[in-house]
């Protein structure tokens, strides 16, 4: 079996589903993430289907499924009256009609089943890329002086790619001019709320304006993510600390629902949102991006981590059985795979009217990274 040495910069979803993919078809792949160790950040990730089919195949969904919760469905409901404008059926509709359901979990439970997938070998940590030379082979220089030769680098390194960085030079994002907010509250803090098993997205009196709530951790927690505009907060981070007093005076002319949920909010977070146009091309000679650090994208279709997770399954089919030589068509073919796709949806959650009416799920919650047809 033919076998390539693969360096993967970042150890976010993205880089070890694309470890996890590789080694499974033969590949010496190697995942050097800056952490020192996996910390238990962020909070939410939403495994809509498309993506929790994918992660099957890769053997971590029954794990998964421990700790996720399992919406009944996606509803839109209407900032201050509370009108429903749409309700789309999701766990075992979602499982007859998709072939897997939708699972909301704790981003550090995800990389923590993908970890435990993983050999200890695969995954060397504190290990910050800062420079990629080209070559035969392929060198990814760190910041701590050391350095690793293999024959291809994908850098899955998120938005603020080092990766990205030194194949196609810095990038200017464009401020939104929007801020978000992320909590998590325990469900017992707020029993007289409705919906709470679903994905409930609230449509504020613009289209920057919303508050997303869904369950966590088997539906014992409710996380809540919001947005407003702000233009004097420029700091694009999931962990950053925010207000949770200005977060409930924003939002305080909301249904009495959200603002039941907000008051129960004992933390908050606080990022920036920026948007970056979909990029020509993601490869420059043996090295390629995939996940954020190819096509960033601002939450409003919760579809980052799970395009992520679909780079790194098409990605890992384009290399089966290629050796060196075969690196640039592989790559190619790849990008013909995934460039449309990812660039629909980075205008689509921009423009932020994703099922805000009746409409249908199919084009992205049906979509089979271990089917789709390879150029």
């Amino acid at each position: 079996m033919t076998s390539l040495k693969i360096g993967i910069c970042g150890g976010g979803v993205g880089g070890l589903c694309a470890a996890l993919a590789l080694r499974q078809l033969g590949h010496e792949a190697i995942v050097f993430e800056r952490a020192r160790q996996f910390l238990r950040i962020g909070a939410d990730v939403n495994l809509t289907p498309n993506a929790v089919r994918a992660l099957d195949r890769l053997g971590v969904g029954e794990v998964l499924r421990e700790t996720a919760a399992r919406p009944t469905h996606r509803i839109s409901r209407t900032w201050d009256t509370g009108e429903e404008t749409s309700r789309l059926p999701m766990s075992e509709a979602a499982e007859e009609r998709y072939g897997a359901p939708q699972l909301t979990i704790h981003r550090g439970d995800l990389l923590q089943a993908l970890e435990k997938a993983l050999p200890d070998e695969a995954i060397h940590l504190g290990k910050q890329a800062e420079r990629i030379e080209q070559g035969e082979p392929m060198r990814i220089h760190f910041a701590d002086g050391s350095h690793a030769d293999v024959d291809l680098v994908i850098g899955g390194d998120g938005i603020h790619s080092a990766v990205r960085r030194e194949l196609f030079g810095e990038d200017q994002p464009e401020f939104t001019g929007l801020v978000s907010y992320r909590s998590v509250v325990p469900r017992s803090a707020v029993p007289e709320v409705e919906n709470l098993d679903a994905f409930t997205k609230w449509w504020g009196p613009s289209a920057d304006v919303q508050v997303v709530v869904f369950p966590l951790t088997r539906g014992e927690e409710v996380f809540i993510f919001a947005t407003t505009p702000q233009d004097d907060w420029r700091e694009e981070s999931w962990t950053l600390p925010g207000d949770v007093e200005e977060l409930r005076r924003v939002y305080r002319d909301f249904h009495p629902d959200v603002r039941v949920l907000l008051a129960a909010c004992d933390g908050v977070t606080k990022s920036a949102l920026y948007v970056r146009e979909p990029m020509e091309r993601w490869s420059v000679g043996h090295a390629t991006l995939l996940g954020d650090a190819a096509h960033p994208m601002v939450p409003f279709m919760a579809q980052g981590a799970c395009m992520a997770i679909e780079d790194a399954v098409v990605l890992s089919r384009c290399l089966e059985g290629i050796d060196r030589d075969g690196l640039a068509a592989a790559l190619e073919r790849y990008e013909s795979a995934r460039k449309e796709r990812t660039a629909k949806v980075q205008r689509g959650s921009r423009a932020n009217d994703w099922l805000k009416g009746e409409g249908n799920a199919d084009w992205v919650y049906g979509y089979d990274a271990w089917g789709v047809e390879l150029a």
